[in-house]
């Protein structure tokens, strides 16, 4: 079926961005807005979500991590920052585990090393129960709104509810296997690059242990909190979380990638 949809936009060093469950590309159109005057910002829909709603969806994490070395590889782009949210972030630790060499510095947003989120708002297995009684759309509406402060009275809820909704049911089962599996702590030390942690303090996804667990495992580690935001913090607060972001680029920019600061 060739490769992945993606969006694309601007010049300079390639930063990509990995949705996480039920999210798709479209998500990150303010960052590429906002970065895509000195990056080349690569935005790619994982298999069953968003754009690629009509791929069967992967049922691991790191079959997820090899579709999208699979576009980059298309792409011919050899390097790279790396930004993943949620079990996008999941995806970008395997991305940085299978070719560290590739990633020059990563961006964990609001996601853990492990997949089955202890202490989550609700377990995967009620997750997956629920999508299986109540469906796609129904369980984006329910999930989403978790992911603000303000639930569904949030600004961006009808943004996320309105790319979950195309994701499909197949894609959607086999993603909450997918997480429920994977255990990325082992590699956690081997991830070398400059990393920054980044979450919002209201996350009920994500609690503070598994947090906590990226930032005292990983070699080369910043943490950000934002302070007043749940699990969608770039949708929350985007100026703060785009002024982490391009503090931590400029902190740890290699000498030829300065001007781009």
């Amino acid at each position: 079926m060739g490769s992945l949809p993606y969006l694309r936009a601007g010049s300079g060093p390639s930063f990509v961005l990995v949705h996480g469950y039920l999210g798709g590309a479209e998500q990150w159109r303010r960052e590429i807005d906002h970065f895509s005057d000195r990056y080349d910002v690569i935005a790619p829909n994982l298999p069953g979500f968003g754009a690629a709603a009509d791929r069967q969806g992967c049922d691991t994490v790191v079959g997820m991590a090899e579709a999208v070395y699979g576009l980059l590889d298309e792409l011919a782009v050899e390097e790279f920052i790396l930004l993943g949210h949620s079990m996008g972030g999941m995806v970008v630790q395997e991305m940085a585990r299978m070719r560290p060499q590739s990633v020059s510095r990563l961006i964990l947003y609001g996601t853990g090393p492990l997949g089955l989120m202890p202490d989550r708002f609700e377990p995967i297995a009620t997750s997956r129960e629920r999508l299986l009684n109540d469906g796609v759309k129904a369980t984006i509406a329910r999930i989403g709104a978790t992911w603000f402060k303000r639930g569904a009275e949030a600004g961006g809820f009808p943004l996320v509810t309105g790319i979950g909704a195309q994701a499909g049911r197949q894609a959607a089962e086999a993603a909450l296997s997918a997480m429920a599996a994977w255990d990325g702590r082992a590699a956690l030390k081997r991830l070398t690059m400059p990393t920054l942690v980044v979450w919002g303090d209201a996350d009920r996804s994500y609690r503070w242990p598994q947090v906590e667990t990226l930032w005292t495992s990983l070699p080369d580690v910043r943490l950000s909190v934002i302070p007043g935001a749940a699990h969608a913090a770039h949708l929350e607060k985007p100026s703060l979380f785009h002024l982490l972001i391009e503090d931590f680029l400029c902190e740890t920019a290699p000498e030829e990638q300065s001007q781009y600061c």
